[in-house]
């Protein structure tokens, strides 16, 4: 069995000069990113099998990510190259305060249409994970990522969903986001959120209370990362805190990718009955070893680097 990902393909232009703005820095540092391109090179670098499905420009930077797919091990029949449309890219800088500039510029990832979904054999996929708040945006993608699950639902795939929302994209209408999330939230049988987005979506003050919400208007198994604190398991009706394990942060980029990675890595070859028959013993020993896969991702720079680091023998 095999795990499909669906989501964006992305180049991640990381501005080095340090405290400078987009405007006025020089160098950046060409990284392959995209939350479920992560996530589908975790899978892989663990041993699983994986394909994504995607849409890059035909253009070298669309070939790049395609070529560090392949490297991986992750099958790449569905990453689709447009020719109308150039390769995704996110422009970053850290400022002195902390504050990101960001400038999303929104190419072919956004181009994936519904047709070219619906023709994806879903016959050996065990778990589709939908990866990514860019399918809430507006455009073919959105269409593609609605078709889907309602396969998904109609197959009784597990589905898999972390919305990783990016207040620059949707800072004009979070509502947009808020509302979108939960219509996968509801439908999932797991899902990943952040502290912040876990009271984003629910409108709660505090985790504790963001979880409540969650454990009422939802029946999935979900997980919320605390960072070094851990990561809260919410099952069956109740919340635990499963500890992380400690590191030296070099960077934090990808972890939650890998944790998320790690644990679909862990359901792989599991039908959803008995997915749905895990006790809430077997959940923590999961979520355990997804913990360990996001902490030791930190100890690398880059996302894709640190997954060359990766393997199954982390979970001994």
């Amino acid at each position: 069995m095999k795990i499909l990902c669906i989501g964006e393909a992305l180049i991640d232009m990381i501005c080095t000069d340090k405290g400078k703005s987009l405007s006025e820095g020089n160098n950046f540092l060409k990284k392959p990113g995209g939350a479920p391109t992560n996530v589908a090179a975790a899978i892989a670098a663990l041993g699983g099998e994986v394909e994504l499905a995607a849409k890059v420009g035909n253009d070298p930077f669309g070939k790049q990510l395609i070529n560090v797919m392949q490297e991986f091990g992750v099958s790449t029949k569905w990453m689709l190259q447009d020719d109308s449309h150039f390769t995704t890219f996110a422009f970053v800088s850290l400022m002195e305060d902390g504050e990101r500039d960001f400038v999303f510029n929104r190419g072919a990832d956004g181009e994936l249409t519904r047709e070219e979904v619906d023709v994806i054999d879903l016959d050996d996929v065990s778990i589709i994970h939908f990866g990514s708040a860019t399918g809430f945006l507006p455009g073919p993608l959105q269409a593609a990522y609605q078709s889907l699950l309602l396969k998904a639902l109609e197959k009784d795939i597990f589905i898999s969903f972390d919305p990783n929302y990016r207040h620059l994209l949707f800072q004009n209408n979070t509502q947009t986001f808020i509302d979108q999330s939960w219509n996968f939230l509801k439908a999932c049988h797991y899902f990943k959120v952040s502290d912040e987005e876990a009271m984003l979506i629910t409108g709660a003050n505090s985790v504790i209370d963001a979880a409540d919400i969650l454990l009422e208007k939802t029946n999935a198994v979900f997980t919320i990362t605390l960072g070094k604190d851990g990561t809260l398991l919410g099952f069956d009706d109740t919340t635990t805190t499963v500890e992380s394990i400690p590191v030296k942060p070099v960077d934090t980029t990808g972890a939650g990718d890998a944790f998320v990675g790690a644990l679909l890595y862990q359901l792989i070859d599991k039908d959803l009955e008995a997915i749905k028959a895990l006790t809430l013993s077997q959940w923590k020993k999961i979520v355990t070893n997804g913990n360990k896969a996001g902490a030791r991702t930190c100890e690398y720079l880059g996302a894709m680097e640190a997954f060359k680091h990766l393997n199954n023998q982390i979970f001994q």
